[in-house]
């Protein structure tokens, strides 16, 4: 993002500095796990379309396939398995395990072998998506409830590090920024989506 679109960025959110009741931050937080219960319910698997892009972000993904070696995936946070299925079928040397809303979901850390390596993609500060948020959302910095009471949390570099790194024990290969422009066509609107793209090895 350039300096400019940052700088509008952090004054949409600047505008927005008043965190809910403590309350409704530990309700929001203790009830997540059943409120993506009623999204999926609501949506079944018709609300994310499949990641069909994940083998050219994410060269190890590539490299599995290419290479005609078993090889084990663990997805968290794998929702209806959007990410996964695609994967699956272009790959039928890839064993995936799957789960999804853990609040203790970074000790999945310690399952990784010696050179195994988590990779990672999800919402970053100043997505569009967070820029949309009205005033009464945010529960802490970065994190919001949705209407439907499911959270979002928006991340940085520096967060990111300190989660895997500091506290996890891992190697930063990569982490790094992406940004997608998405159209509306209906709604003739264009949003700028930001994405943090990471990767990291659990040292040899």
């Amino acid at each position: 993002m350039d300096a400019q679109t940052i700088e509008r960025a952090k004054d949409i959110l600047a505008q927005d500095n008043k965190l809910i009741s403590k309350f409704w931050q530990d309700k929001y937080k203790a009830e997540a796990h059943k409120n993506w219960d009623k999204f999926y319910k609501r949506n079944t698997t018709n609300f994310f379309r499949d990641r069909h892009w994940t083998e050219r972000e994410f060269e190890d993904l590539k490299k599995a396939n290419d290479n005609n070696q078993p090889a084990v995936l663990l997805e968290i946070g794998c929702g209806v398995g959007n990410f996964v299925w695609p994967l699956l079928d272009s790959n039928p040397n890839l064993h995936a395990n799957m789960c999804d809303f853990s609040p203790r979901a970074i000790d999945f850390v310690k399952v990784l072998k010696p050179g195994g390596k988590i990779l990672f993609r999800d919402y970053a500060l100043y997505d569009a998506a967070q820029l949309r948020f009205k005033p009464g959302h945010k529960l802490e910095e970065g994190l919001y409830v949705r209407q439907d009471g499911t959270l979002a949390y928006y991340f940085t570099k520096e967060f990111l590090n300190e989660l895997f790194v500091a506290h996890g024990g891992l190697v930063e290969l990569d982490n790094d920024y992406v940004r997608r422009q998405t159209t509306n066509a209906k709604l003739n609107i264009s949003l700028d989506r930001l994405f943090l793209q990471a990767k990291f090895q659990k040292p040899e």
